[in-house]
């Protein structure tokens, strides 16, 4: 199984679709074996999803995430984890042991310019379009 979470500095970034950093955990048995820090480079919004499944993702944990974000995941076949915020590591741990409390109705709207997230508040950045492609990479 691999695990992403959106990543910066240490912390579950709270836009999915302005994410610059996933921070992909490999896990078996239970237990995380590696873990390694992907830059999304080029990659937004939509075309996300695509990065994802080519690095063998199948969980995402994430805060804010819009409709089509939502819909590309679920065509790739990963599944969300949304409305979470905290220490990556921790909140993957606690994914791992069942104890993960996020809000699977964690929906972020696009208006225009205007970004909102309904339910908690926040700006978010996911759109219902793929923009732009890219060369992410991983160390």
């Amino acid at each position: 199984m691999k695990v992403a979470v959106t990543y910066q500095n240490g912390e579950i970034f709270q836009h999915f679709g302005h994410t610059e950093q996933f921070k992909i955990y490999t896990v078996e048995d239970g237990k995380v074996t590696s873990e390694e820090i992907c830059s999304a480079d080029g990659f937004g919004h939509g075309a996300l999803a695509g990065f994802l499944k080519d690095l063998g993702v199948d969980t995402l944990i994430c805060d804010g995430i819009g409709g089509g974000a939502r819909n590309a995941l679920g065509e790739a076949g990963i599944e969300i984890y949304p409305g979470v915020t905290g220490n990556a590591d921790e909140k993957v741990k606690e994914f791992l042991e069942g104890k993960l409390a996020y809000n699977p109705d964690i929906v972020c709207a696009h208006h225009e310019h205007e970004h909102s997230c309904k339910d908690h508040g926040d700006s978010c950045g996911s759109h219902e379009h793929s923009c732009s492609s890219g060369h992410g990479s991983c160390h």
